[in-house]
């Protein structure tokens, strides 16, 4: 029979429910007081006004009235402990990882020393002003030249470029110009309108050398009929593009993005786990995996600044979390106020309930850099990234970062995918067998199966995902970007 809760950790003061459970009934040696729906949790004891409700061994809450045992435990009689900047302390904690098996992957060989799991052709706009044009060289050069030979022609459209000051437009620049440099990307025509803040020559000075034969400019206002002068750039990438092919690396050349969205109970006991066990097989092997969304570690950054490699590395982590507890507070937005609704409703109750099963994604290897905005990811092994938690914006910024794919699990469900193959992940068989889709693996199989055999599982599906297999997002064509905008609008 399969079990109907779960306690994660000894120390813990609830459980959580793995299906809906009726008042009456008796789960972990308590009889329920009241109905608990799956993925929320309910009381192994009574717990007293103020205390501390604890899950995965450490709080995520306190009580706001006494709560009996065997109550369901959520935003109803709870409230977060998240406050102000913390003082935080570095206690180094050993996080060596054996070395798991390494397996072969077939990707592009770039150049610079990169490698791509895709060879497409890209249209980035640096204006929005411009997007309806881009959009046009994309269909028009379909249309005359489909895609034999390459992985696809694809436009990245955005609304930004132009009315933005300072550090906004710096960002913007900067996304775009990673975007550009991706190796997934076997050519780019980047495309202008001419008036815009986003000059076409200050974005070339500062892109750095490209290949010139890959990398196409075209500014239009400069040409007589943009969408002609566009696709005869596009056929000149394509010349080019069509020459690649694949050859064998180990899995360690892999750059591997970590995310959630729409989380629910169950996140940090299926997906999440599931998903830092591959940050551990990934890591051990000498691979990269990264973990950004810094609103969703508020609660558990300490357990992550614990895993820092040296005293360096956990100084950045502690300005990581603080300037973006900052960035709140400057907006008049307190610090703890993440979950959605569909958060809640699926038994998260803080933020700290959520950031707890958020990090399970970094698996429990060493952290060895934090990345701010200037950079792309260049350490091996654990990195942490500057970033929120909006899943379009968070996906973005993980792949411009360099990741070649992002794992993406979710409660909920979303039909999101961003610029590079983006893996969905359900937490539960539900989800998965409703929204078939879009979910490209089901990790609820978990608690009817053990981890290691679905890892084996999962290691698979990454193996031929960066062989070309298509993700659920690249079959639907959900393909977009979202630039962290932080700046006002002239």
């Amino acid at each position: 029979m399969a079990k109907k809760s779960i306690i994660i950790n000894p120390l813990d003061n609830v459980a959580v429910a793995l299906c809906d459970l009726k008042k009456g009934e008796t789960e972990q040696g308590v009889t329920l007081a009241e109905n608990v729906n799956k993925g929320h949790k309910f009381a192994l004891r009574a717990i007293a006004n103020g205390e501390n409700i604890i899950k995965y061994g450490v709080p995520i809450a306190h009580a706001t009235e006494d709560i009996s045992v065997g109550k369901w435990v959520h935003t109803h009689n709870v409230k977060t402990n998240l406050s102000e900047n913390l003082e935080y302390e570095y206690n180094k904690v050993d996080c060596t990882l054996k070395p798991g098996k390494m397996r072969k992957v077939n990707v592009y060989a770039r150049a610079d020393g990169n490698v791509g799991i895709r060879n497409e052709i890209w249209v980035i706009p640096i204006v929005g002003c411009v997007n309806g044009q881009a959009k046009e060289i994309v269909e028009t050069f379909k249309a005359e030249c489909g895609e034999d030979g390459f992985d696809g022609v694809f436009t990245y459209t955005h609304p930004y470029g132009c009315s933005q000051l300072g550090d906004d437009h710096e960002r913007t620049k900067l996304i775009l110009q990673k975007m550009v440099r991706h190796p997934n990307a076997g050519g780019v025509l980047v495309l202008g309108l001419g008036c815009e803040n986003n000059q076409m020559d200050a974005f070339k000075q500062t892109l750095g050398k490209v290949d010139e034969n890959r990398i196409k400019f075209l500014v239009c206002q400069e040409v007589e009929d943009e969408i002609a002068s566009g696709v005869a750039l596009l056929k000149q990438i394509a010349a080019v593009v069509k020459k690649d092919k694949r050859v064998e690396k180990d899995i360690s050349c892999l750059k591997v993005g970590l995310k959630c969205g729409g989380s629910d109970g169950l996140s940090g006991i299926t997906a999440n786990p599931l998903v830092g066990y591959f940050s551990d097989y990934i890591v051990s092997v000498g691979g990269t995996s990264v973990l950004s969304e810094v609103p969703e570690m508020f609660g558990a950054e300490q357990q992550l600044m614990n895993r820092c490699k040296d005293r360096a590395t956990f100084e950045k982590a502690v300005k990581l979390i603080n300037d973006f507890k900052d960035y709140f507070r400057s907006n008049g937005q307190p610090v703890g106020e993440n979950p959605s609704p569909g958060n809640k409703a699926g038994g998260i109750t803080t933020l700290e309930d959520k950031s707890c099963g958020c990090t399970q994604k970094s698996g429990s290897g060493p952290v060895n850099d934090v990345v701010f905005d200037d950079g792309f990811v260049t350490q091996k092994g654990l990195n942490l990234l500057n970033g929120p938690g909006n899943d379009m914006c968070a996906v973005t910024n993980i792949a411009a970062a360099g990741c070649h794919l992002v794992l993406f699990t979710t409660g909920r469900g979303t039909p999101f995918g961003g610029f590079v193959p983006t893996i969905k992940i359900a937490t539960n068989s539900e989800l998965a067998a409703k929204k078939s889709n879009w979910i490209d693996f089901n990790a609820g199989a978990v608690l009817d199966s053990d981890f290691d055999t679905q890892l084996e599982k999962f290691i698979d599906l990454i193996v031929d995902v960066a062989n070309g297999k298509k993700t659920k997002n690249e079959l639907n064509n959900t393909k977009e970007i979202a630039i962290f905008k932080t700046g006002v609008t002239l």
